[in-house]
């Protein structure tokens, strides 16, 4: 195994050998120094040393060869090199779903703890790195590493990342407070001397074997200690605790009436705070930690933590499965526990452990970043379209697909944990049914369904406008009864979802017209009435044509739009208004595009008849020139020349270009006279640009 770990370190120093850390060291005394941590502090296997070796070698040469390593070795080379490339933005705010990511991360359980291994060294030499980082590194360290440890039960990592992080974020609350656990190191040997003293001869009595320990916090325990209970360092209670293990036979029953019999003793001798009774032993914490806990008096009024347990609740406590992973609010989820608790066995009983047997981490969600390095979680099975309307719900609405490492993929795309996930969207694109086929998550499909019923309502108003003005013009009636007998028919169940497919032209229209046609026409036979004649009645659906003159058409149902000016001889088109009627447009006109693309049901074909009587039509030409009086005379004589009345003769000169811009008002019996003059306008000399609006 040293042959192994040999290996690996050389292939290290080789890909390292020209990277230094910020105190100009060789950068190959990091990875020692985690192997050195792994190797005598954790009593972790050659494979865990070397593996820390590889990790180094390949974070960021990429091109380093490691393929004839064993697999598990490379598998936890794998797991640290994704743990490498995660850059908090925000450690506080996320902290539960970061540390969720190393977990998920740890596909080889030591992974997570070879990792803590890693940022102890850090920590230990973070007097080396410049303040920013340094920064990062103790805000990161106090948010992920020691919850971490502490989940893990690694107390002693665990008490000394405190004591450093405490040491660079408060250092003059830190030697405060470390000087004042120095001082006051002699006064608790004797406390706890003076405490056991007047006990000794009644345990000794009752055959009870014990062993007394001093537990003392950590500087950072105790600052917390003091900030939540808003007291000064005297005023914390358990500073220190005094610890009785005792000795006895691993028996439940006998056990609890040990502890209860040491209880009965102490506070008959001092007197007890019974507020602050703990009693784990009747109803151990759902970890299983057994002990009990109470806060005594001592004969000079100083107040002392005692804690009592046996042997084996107090191993247990320490290094078994207990192992404070819940404790004092340390969040978990049953699942993640169990894992943990493997992890706790592979460090214990090392010879055992096979990776290969221990259950994976927890894999009900994924872990995706967006292009700026936000964390977002996700349920396992998640699409680029979950991810979408996780950032925003106009995100998801407009969402066309996405770019995942650069590289474009659909909306249905899933996504997998370490993905960095780019949106692309369109203002053009919309939800359709298929889509709660791509999503898992629970908003999502919310969304999604609301964004159809919204635009289902919307077509079912469509639909039902488009039916009412045929059914007018057909001069139909076509009364509840009737329409819920056809929907009925034709399996419609909802008014919205029928209206809205005579909008999309699922249903004809036309087949709505002879469905009343025959229904009137069987209620004449049944009265024993001739069928009507329907000779006037408009053909309708997509083959009406709107024949317009030229001679009167303010009385008529249809209005020339202002927004074009439409004269007799253009190429026109009708749009049904709401309010209105019917408004005559050019195909040139600058709206008709978006009027044909959002309403095509409203769309009218429409012609002149043959000659243009004696109609005038109103029109506006816009016409650049030179700034010279003659092109003024000879637009009017030309406009003079033709059948066109001037109703308006408008001059302003642009004093940056120095042309004049002239707005000519007309009333002209068709397009052709328009044409022609304004052929002759445009051959004038003077002469830039002639423009109809």
């Amino acid at each position: 195994m040293e042959e192994l770990v040999q290996r690996a370190r050389e292939v290290a120093l080789s890909a390292l050998k020209d990277e230094l850390r910020f105190d100009g060291s060789p950068f190959i005394g990091h990875p020692d120094a985690v192997a050195a941590i792994a190797r005598d502090e954790l009593g972790l296997p050659a494979e865990c040393s070397a593996a820390v070796y590889l990790h180094e070698a390949t974070r960021i040469h990429k091109e380093v060869d490691i393929s004839s390593f064993p697999q598990d070795v490379l598998t936890m080379v794998d797991g640290l090199n994704k743990i490498s490339t995660i850059k908090p933005k925000d450690t506080r705010l996320e902290a539960e779903s970061y540390k969720k990511l190393i977990v998920q991360y740890s596909t080889d359980p030591r992974v997570t703890v070879l990792k803590i291994a890693d940022r102890l060294e850090v920590m230990r030499s973070l007097s080396i790195f410049p303040k920013g980082s340094r920064d990062q590194k103790i805000l990161e360290t106090l948010m992920l590493y020691i919850p971490l440890a502490h989940q893990l039960g690694l107390y002693n990592i665990k008490s000394e990342l405190e004591n450093i992080y405490f040491r660079y974020a408060d250092p003059e609350q830190y030697r405060a407070i470390t000087n004042k656990l120095k001082a006051t190191e002699r006064d608790r040997e004797r406390l706890m001397a003076e405490f056991i003293e007047p006990l000794k001869q009644k345990l000794s009595d009752a055959g009870i074997i014990y062993k007394l320990k001093i537990r003392t916090k950590t500087a950072y325990s105790i600052y917390r200690k003091m900030q939540v209970q808003k007291v000064p360092f005297e005023g914390v209670y358990d500073v220190f605790a005094i610890r009785f293990i005792i000795d006895c036979e691993q028996d439940p029953k006998l056990e609890k009436e040990l502890c209860w019999k040491v209880y009965s003793y102490v506070t008959e001798e001092y007197e007890p705070d019974t507020k602050r009774l703990r009693d784990w032993l009747t109803t151990p914490r759902p970890n299983g930690y057994e002990s009990l806990h109470i806060t005594v008096k001592n004969k000079r009024g100083n107040a002392l933590e005692v804690q009592i347990r046996t042997k084996r609740m107090d191993y247990e406590a320490e290094n078994g499965q207990a192992a404070h992973w819940a404790y004092k609010g340390v969040q978990h989820e049953a699942n993640m526990d169990r894992w943990l608790k493997s992890v706790r066995y592979a460090l214990e009983h090392p010879a055992e452990s096979n990776p290969e047997d221990l259950p994976q981490p927890p894999s009900k969600e994924i872990f995706v970043f967006t292009p700026t390095g936000e964390l977002r979680i996700l349920q396992a099975g998640a699409s680029v379209l979950d991810f979408a309307f996780n950032i925003h719900t106009n995100v998801g609405i407009r969402c066309t697909g996405g770019k995942i490492g650069g590289k474009a993929v659909s909306i249905r795309e899933k996504l997998h944990t370490g993905d960095t996930v780019e949106i692309m969207t369109s203002k053009n694109q919309r939800p359709n049914r298929d889509w709660l086929n791509y999503v898992v998550s629970s908003k999502a499909r919310t969304k999604i369904k609301q964004e159809l019923d919204a635009e289902e309502r919307k077509l079912g108003a469509d639909g039902r406008e488009l039916l009412e003005r045929r059914l007018k013009n057909w001069k139909l009636e076509w009364p509840d009864s009737l329409q819920q007998e056809y929907m009925k028919a034709h399996q419609y169940s909802s008014v919205i979802s029928f209206m809205a497919d005579i909008a999309r032209e699922v249903i004809d229209i036309n087949d709505i017209k002879s469905y009343i046609l025959k229904h009137e026409d069987g209620l004449a036979k049944d009265a024993g009435q001739a069928p009507k004649d329907r000779s006037m009645v408009f053909s309708g659906g997509n083959d009406e044509i709107l024949v317009i003159n030229a001679k009167n058409v303010r009385g008529l149902d249809y209005k020339l739009s202002k927004c074009c000016n439409p004269v007799f001889g253009d190429d026109v088109f009708g749009f049904v208004t709401r309010t209105d009627g019917i408004k005559i447009h050019r195909m040139s006109c600058p709206n008709a595009a978006q009027l044909m693309e959002r309403y095509p049901y409203r769309i009218q074909k429409v012609v002149w008849q043959d000659s243009a009587s004696s109609g005038d039509f109103q029109c506006t030409l816009n016409i650049i020139s030179e700034p010279e009086q003659a092109a003024l005379s000879s637009i009017m004589t030309i406009i003079g020349s033709f059948k066109a009345s001037l109703r308006s003769f408008n001059v302003n000169e642009n004093n940056r270009n120095g042309q004049y811009e002239i707005s000519v008002r007309l009333l002209v019996p068709s397009n052709t006279e328009l044409d022609k003059i304004i052929s002759q306008i445009s051959n004038l000399r003077n002469i830039i640009k002639v423009k109809r609006s």
